[in-house]
Order: structure tokens, then C-alpha cells, then sequence
């Protein structure tokens, strides 16, 4: 995909809109730009853009609404949150809607730039991964198209799901420690980083509740642990 992706930019703060969007096109990038919530929604088109970045307080429809929106149109494009600090508890509402990540205002360019150099390489790496990387039982994970087929029921992910369920599998039956989680994932271990990784963890345990062999154990204060049963 490289610095060619296209990306949508919802932000209502015009001088901060500008920066972003004349920053993010000296990089490579394609920019769709929309001021408010909206306008956001209407112009996403899944397969056209590969990451959203959307501004939390935006006028007609907030970021978390634009999100939900934007995830009853498409499961997997990584959507990035722009919050102010003292929105920090909201955020996971947010994640709750279908966000992967968020960056606090202000921000150093050069870590949004490089957030979103991650999520785009996780994507492309997703879509060259032909084979689902675990089937057995009643669960099908699929990497490349962010689905998790339990029993009959199929569940899309997110990106930031997806890679928190790989590193799962990946580590089956081994401890995985909340900072080995959060370092890798979100490249940061803070406490808010840590109620953000709770929240997916939940998520996954919803999904996979009809699992036969696989759980997901809290090992309180230390990590958690993917449990697969062997037939």
C-alpha cells in the first residue's frame, strides 16, 4: 500500500484540519478531507480509503457515532481517534464502536505519522496471509479478512482486534504479560493504555463465548492467557 493509501481526515478545527492534511500529503498520502461528522460518514467508501482518523468533537455527529456509522458500512478499514486528554474515559466508549487506536490532541506529527505507518502495514500484512491462521473445532480465524467464524455465526473485527487475537494464537497456552501486550499493539504500556486493552479483551470474550477449547484467562495484575484445548 505504501504512502500512496488513501486516507479519510474528519476534523472541524480548520488551521488543525490544514496542518494534518498538508503534513500527511508531503508524506504521500491521499487525503479525503470532511469537516464534521456528517459529511464524514457520507464520504467514506470502504475499499477506497485505508485508515480514518476522526476528530472526537465534531458539529452534527461526534467521532464515536461517525465510527459506528462508518462500521455498519465496513468491519475493517482502522479508524484512529484525535481526543483531547480529558476525554480519556470516553475513548473507550469509542473502542466500543468500533475504533482500533487514538492519539491525544496535541500531538507530535511524527507519532501520528508513524501510528498510521503501523496500522497500514498490519493491513497489507493481513491481506497476504491467504490461509485463516487457526481453524479447528467450531472456530475459523481468518487474518486477511478480519473475520471469526464461531459455529455458524461470523463475526467481523477490527484491525486492532485481529491483531490482538493473532498475538493470541501466536502465544496459545502461554502467559502473556499487559505490557508485552500493550507494547507491541499499542506501543505504550500507561494505565489508560491499559483500561483500552481491557476493553477488547472483553470484545473477544463476547465473541468467542461459543468457543469449544478456547478461553481467554486474566491472570490478575500480570496478563492474560489464550487456553487452547487440544482434541
Amino acid at each position: 500500500m505504501g504512502n500512496s493509501a488513501h486516507i479519510l481526515l474528519v476534523e472541524d478545527d480548520e488551521s488543525l484540519a490544514f496542518v494534518i492534511k498538508d503534513n500527511l500529503e508531503k508524506a504521500g498520502y491521499q487525503i479525503t478531507l470532511a469537516t464534521n461528522g456528517e459529511e464524514g460518514c457520507s464520504v467514506f467508501t470502504p475499499g477506497i480509503h485505508a485508515l480514518c482518523i476522526l476528530d472526537v468533537m465534531l458539529p452534527k455527529l461526534d467521532g464515536f457515532a461517525c465510527a459506528k456509522k462508518i462500521r455498519s458500512k465496513d468491519s475493517n478499514t482502522p479508524i484512529l481517534f484525535l481526543t483531547a486528554k480529558s476525554m480519556n474515559e470516553d475513548i473507550l466508549n469509542g473502542f466500543k464502536h468500533g475504533g482500533d487506536d487514538y492519539i491525544t490532541k496535541p500531538f507530535n506529527f511524527q507519532e501520528l505519522l508513524y501510528r498510521i505507518e503501523v496500522f497500514l502495514k498490519r493491513s497489507q500484512k493481513g491481506k497476504a496471509q491467504q490461509e485463516p491462521i487457526l481453524s479447528c473445532r467450531n472456530v475459523v480465524f481468518n487474518t486477511q479478512s478480519l473475520t471469526l467464524i464461531v459455529n455458524d455465526t461470523e463475526f467481523s473485527l477490527t484491525q486492532k482486534e485481529t491483531d490482538l487475537l493473532a498475538l493470541f494464537f501466536e502465544q496459545k497456552n502461554m502467559l502473556l504479560k499487559r505490557e508485552t501486550i500493550l507494547n507491541q499493539l499499542w506501543g505504550d504500556d500507561d494505565y489508560f493504555m491499559g483500561r483500552s486493552l481491557d476493553v477488547f479483551i472483553s470484545k473477544l470474550r463476547k465473541y468467542l463465548k461459543e468457543a469449544e477449547g478456547l478461553s481467554i484467562l486474566n491472570h490478575h495484575g500480570v496478563g492474560f492467557k489464550m487456553m487452547v484445548k487440544e482434541l
